[in-house]
C-alpha cells in the first residue's frame, strides 16, 4: 500500500484500488515510518474538528483499499423478491411494477435469496447505495415488511384491538 501526499489531495493505493482524500487546510499530513501522521496547525476549534475528520477520512481510505467495505440488507415480506447482481438489481416490493436499481461505479451488488450485499472500497459510497436501496421500501412497524439493514432492529407496534 502506498500513500502520496499533495497540497490539495492525498492518494491511497492498495490491492483493491485507489482512493483520493481531500487534504484539509488546517492540518498537515506527513509520512513517518510507514504511518500517515496527522497534526493540526493550532488549537483553534476548526483545526481540532478538521484534525479528527482528516484522520477518519484517511483511516477509511486505508481500510477501503486494503479490506473493502460491505453492508447487508434484508428483504422481508410476502411476495417480495430480488434478483440480479453486479451493478443492477430488480426487486418486486409490492408495487404494481418491478423496481430496478443501478448502483454507482465502484460499488457491486450481490444477491443471495432475500439478502442484498453492497460491496466497495469507498465507505461513503457503500453507505449511500445501501441507504438508497433501503429508502425504496422502508420497514414498517406493524408487520416488519420492507428492506432493512441486517443489523437493524425494527421496533414493532401492537395493531388494533377489537372490542
Amino acid at each position: 500500500m502506498t500513500i502520496t501526499i499533495d497540497n490539495d489531495s492525498i492518494t491511497v493505493v492498495g490491492p483493491k484500488g485507489q482512493l483520493v482524500v481531500p487534504h484539509l487546510s488546517d492540518v498537515t499530513v506527513a509520512l513517518e515510518d510507514g504511518f500517515a501522521v496527522v497534526t493540526r496547525k493550532d488549537d483553534q476549534r476548526i483545526a481540532k474538528a478538521q484534525h479528527g475528520l482528516q484522520r477518519a477520512l484517511l483511516n477509511n481510505a486505508v481500510d477501503g483499499v486494503v479490506k473493502g467495505f460491505e453492508k447487508k440488507l434484508e428483504i422481508n415480506g410476502v411476495g417480495f423478491r430480488v434478483s440480479g447482481g453486479g451493478q443492477e438489481i430488480e426487486m418486486l416490493l409490492g408495487f404494481s411494477h418491478p423496481v430496478r436499481y443501478k448502483a454507482q461505479d465502484g460499488v457491486t451488488l450481490a444477491v443471495d435469496k432475500m439478502t442484498i450485499t453492497v460491496n466497495g472500497i469507498d465507505k461513503q459510497q457503500v453507505g449511500q447505495v445501501a441507504a438508497e436501496i433501503r429508502a425504496l421500501k422502508k420497514p414498517e412497524p406493524y408487520k416488519g415488511k420492507g428492506i432493512k439493514y441486517a443489523d437493524e432492529v425494527v421496533l414493532r407496534k401492537a395493531g388494533k384491538t377489537g372490542k
